[in-house]
This record gives structure tokens, C-alpha cells and sequence, in this order.
């Protein structure tokens, strides 16, 4: 139990000394590199994180919206950033709350409703929301998620694409049948 510990205890100290070494290694002149890890890194603190959100590349704002650390305000502004993995990655960030999710239901890239109607643990509020997106694609994805409530899905059940209307009658039949199970 005492070896256990002391080895928790020494891997904590070499995360901190390594996120310590990025900061002191050259001040502000750390490589690309180092601040994408600095910025994906779970005990960065929140001062350096939001000091990298403005950072000219955009892989290093991508590993700052992976990271589960990042406060969500910070999430809430990169939900805006110019580059689309930036905001794919905000959507996919088990931190992001329901207010940014609807501004990345609403995003203008494609591939970033694409990414909000598909992942797993996004509101229903928000599936609800893409359920009207004009493209078609986009609301079978949200017909196909589990988490997309019953009277969304009856509203997608009457779409004008069979596609669409399809998956949704798949996806009420499911919660028939597990309200069925209880």
C-alpha cells in the first residue's frame, strides 16, 4: 500500500514538473509542439489555458478543446473559433454544456452539425434542434442518435424523406420496446 502510494505520488510530481519544464523551458517562446501539449495537458492551469485559446495554431486550440480541464467558458468561446476541428472538438468534449452545444447545432460547417447529431452524449434539447436542419443527412443522424427524445423523433417520423422518416420509426420502435423491457 506504502509503494502504491509513493508511486502515485512520484507520477503526480513528473506531471507537474513536466508541465512546469514547458512553461519554464523558454518562457514564451515554446514550440508548437509543446504548447499543443501543454494545452491538452490535465494539471495546465486555467490561466495558461486560456492564454493558449488565442494561439495562431489552430492544432494547439484543437488540444485546449479536448481537453476535459478546460473551463467551459473557454469551451463556450472556441465553440466560435474559425477552424472547423476546433469546433468538432469542442462537440465531442464530455464538459461542453447545452448553451454551447446549440451554437454548434447551429454552426455553419457541415461536418460540425454532423459531429454534434452523432455524438452520444449531446441534450436532447439539441438533437431536437438539428432535427430541422435542412440537410437530410443531418436529420437521419439525429433519427439514429439514442439520445434523441420521442417527440422528436415522432416529429422526424413525418419528414418528407424516407430516409428520415425510416430511421426515426427505427429509433421510436426501440424506446417501445425498452419501455416494454421495464
Amino acid at each position: 500500500m506504502l509503494k502504491k502510494s509513493a508511486y502515485i505520488l512520484f507520477s503526480l510530481s513528473l506531471s507537474l514538473l513536466s508541465v512546469s519544464s514547458f512553461v519554464a523551458a523558454s518562457g514564451d517562446e515554446l514550440n508548437e509542439d509543446q504548447r499543443r501539449r501543454l494545452a491538452g495537458h490535465v494539471n495546465t492551469t486555467v490561466d495558461q489555458l486560456w492564454a493558449l485559446h488565442k494561439d495562431p495554431a489552430w492544432r494547439v486550440r484543437e488540444f485546449l478543446a479536448r481537453n476535459r480541464k478546460s473551463p467551459v467558458e473557454l469551451l463556450d468561446a472556441l465553440a466560435s473559433d474559425s477552424h472547423p476541428q476546433v469546433r468538432i472538438a469542442v462537440s465531442t468534449n464530455l464538459a461542453t454544456q447545452t448553451r454551447t452545444f446549440v451554437k454548434l447545432a447551429k454552426d455553419s460547417d457541415l461536418q460540425v452539425r454532423s459531429v454534434v447529431a452523432r455524438f452520444e452524449f449531446v441534450p436532447s434539447e439539441v438533437l431536437s434542434i438539428l432535427a430541422n436542419d435542412k440537410v437530410v443527412d443531418i436529420r437521419i443522424e439525429v433519427a439514429k442518435n439514442l439520445n434523441t427524445d420521442k417527440k422528436t423523433l415522432e416529429y422526424l417520423s413525418q419528414d418528407s424523406q424516407p430516409e428520415v422518416a425510416q430511421a426515426a420509426d427505427v429509433g421510436l420502435q426501440r424506446i417501445s420496446e425498452e419501455k416494454a423491457a421495464k
